[in-house]
């Protein structure tokens, strides 16, 4: 069992940076994969990144990429998400999740948190 607690969200203007951590429970977590996804108002909920348990392998969307960056400590058990040059259509709850790389299936979610960018 993973037990995933994100934070860091908050309201930026457009072209700011935040960074979203996600703590977790856990003494299996080097052995996960870990995944940020988001969720807009009235859409899908969306993958963002991921990142390998073991060797960290990263993989981002086309729409985040160069602007965002996953990383994980694995000794202090968790994992961060920098946003860089933030633009209003990022606006979303933001979800980590621990799964499987290669299968891109995650049993674990957190709860989300916020993240709003004002144009």
């Amino acid at each position: 069992q993973v037990q995933l607690v994100e934070s860091g969200g908050g309201l930026v203007q457009a072209g700011g940076s935040l960074r979203l951590s996600c703590a977790a429970s856990g003494r299996t977590f080097s052995s996960y994969a870990m995944g940020w996804f988001r969720q807009a108002p009235g859409k899908e909920r969306e993958f963002v990144a991921k990142i390998a348990g073991r060797d960290g392998r990263t993989y981002y969307a086309d729409s985040v990429k160069g602007r965002f960056t996953i990383a994980r400590d694995n000794a202090k058990i968790t994992v961060f998400l920098q946003m860089n040059d933030l633009k209003p259509e990022d606006t979303a709850v933001y979800y980590c999740a621990a799964g499987s790389y290669s299968l891109g299936s995650y049993d674990f979610w957190g709860q989300g948190t916020q993240v709003t960018v004002s144009s």
